[in-house]
């Protein structure tokens, strides 16, 4: 089994560092095992991430979308080493490889990534006040003295809307918006380069929304913070990101710049995924494109293309061949057999 994994190590020509960039991902792997039978033997692999490659500018925040079930919590999970092993690639973050880390580097290196996650109520523990759910971890990396503990995370809870009095109050005391309030303090309080926004707004009404959305394009700018904002609504995709990576089925399908991706999207699944975004006139028509299908199993996708069972331009080749990704316009990156000279 190590042989298989070191094999799979060496299918990709490792990274150069590049000082631009904080994060650089490279062929990123993370399978899932299937066990069945009366010993539990492994009979199965579910492929969440099958080769994801990338490269985030600092300062700058890159957008990841796709359908549910793509593969794009587990990416940023698996950045973060949070989702146990990889399965294969790399992860370089700040020129260093994040799982070949000791424990108490890593330990370290928390404190530089963090993550916003989904549901603003599950991920806040019920049992502790809001001064303790956000001060919890600077406690513990001895970030702040104690003497300047309590001012510190007045002036975090400030910068992220939240009132003083607001410190004694438990979780169920606040609405959804206030309690994404109180995720992206527990974040930003270990004073991080790197976070992860992991739907942060897609359990929230659209008025709030909106709020939580500038609050994270002020912060960014006051903090020089780099993120990776996962989420379903392009609309939304588009107006925080400088950069867009469309994901299927755990694969990287096309990547580039946000206006070059909205203005000439490339890929087949990205121009069926960007003619679903509605447009705020009923006198204007969009040409919807309608995939037929359903997205195949992660645990057995379809050899070739994986997105061939659904694609209206499927050749032989696409049924047999895996396309490679090509930079077709200067920072824009496609996976498609369509755009081979």
């Amino acid at each position: 089994m190590a042989d298989k994994n070191k094999m799979t190590e060496m299918e990709y020509e490792p990274l150069v560092y590049d000082p631009q960039y904080i994060l650089m991902v490279n062929q990123l792997k993370k399978y899932f095992p299937i066990k069945g039978g009366m010993v539990s033997r492994v009979v199965g692999q579910v492929k969440a991430v099958d080769g994801v490659t990338f490269n985030l500018k600092r300062g700058t925040t890159m957008g990841l979308v796709g359908e549910s079930g793509c593969g794009k919590t587990t990416t940023g999970r698996t950045i973060l080493r949070l989702a146990g092993e990889k399965t294969g690639g790399e992860v370089l973050f700040n020129g260093k490889e994040v799982y070949d880390l000791t424990n108490k580097e890593m330990r370290s290196m928390r404190t530089k990534m963090q993550i916003i996650f989904q549901d603003p109520f599950s991920s806040l523990s019920p049992r502790l006040p809001v001064a303790e759910i956000i001060g919890e971890a600077v406690r513990e990396h001895n970030l702040v003295p104690k003497a300047e503990f309590n001012d510190y995370i007045d002036q975090v809870m400030d910068n992220c809307g939240l009132q003083p009095f607001h410190k004694d109050r438990y979780p169920h005391e606040f609405s959804g918006g206030q309690r994404q309030r109180i995720c992206i303090a527990r974040a930003l309080a270990l004073n991080p380069e790197f976070v992860v926004c992991d739907e942060p707004v897609s359990a929230l009404d659209v008025s709030i929304q909106a709020q939580i959305i500038n609050l994270l394009k002020d912060l960014q700018e006051q903090y020089k913070l780099t993120y990776l904002f996962i989420s379903h609504d392009l609309s939304v995709v588009e107006h925080i990101s400088d950069s867009v990576g469309v994901m299927y089925l755990g694969n990287l399908v096309e990547y580039g710049d946000t206006d070059d991706i909205f203005n000439n999207p490339l890929h087949p699944y990205t121009k069926a995924l960007f003619s679903a975004i509605p447009v705020p006139d009923p006198k204007v028509k969009k040409n919807r494109i309608v995939l037929e299908g359903s997205i195949p199993s992660p645990a057995n996708p379809p050899a070739g293309c994986k997105f061939h069972t659904r694609c209206p331009y499927c050749t032989e080749r696409c049924k047999s061949e895996v396309p490679v990704q090509k930079e077709i316009e200067p920072g824009h990156y496609v996976v498609c057999h369509l755009y081979d000279k």
